[in-house]
């Protein structure tokens, strides 16, 4: 489940950064960063389950982070 999910979150940042670099239109800026923080998060829990917990909390304190970027962009 969580690597159907990474892969979906890599696959909408991908998308989006290349949308804005070719078009040089950055108005769906703020979703990518949501995306990627979504993408941070769930590397964040299963880095969790497999017990590296130094990377896990680095990897959820960036995800919070550009969550709120996110979000206060919007």
């Amino acid at each position: 489940m969580l690597k159907i999910l990474r892969l979906i979150s890599s696959v909408i940042v991908g998308g989006l950064a290349g949308y804005g670099l070719i078009t040089d239109n950055f108005e769906f800026m703020p979703y990518m960063c949501l995306f990627f923080g979504v993408f941070l998060l769930v590397t964040g829990v299963s880095e969790l389950q497999e017990k590296r917990n130094t990377s896990a909390i680095f990897t959820t304190l960036v995800a919070a982070f550009l969550c709120f970027v996110a979000i206060y962009t919007f």
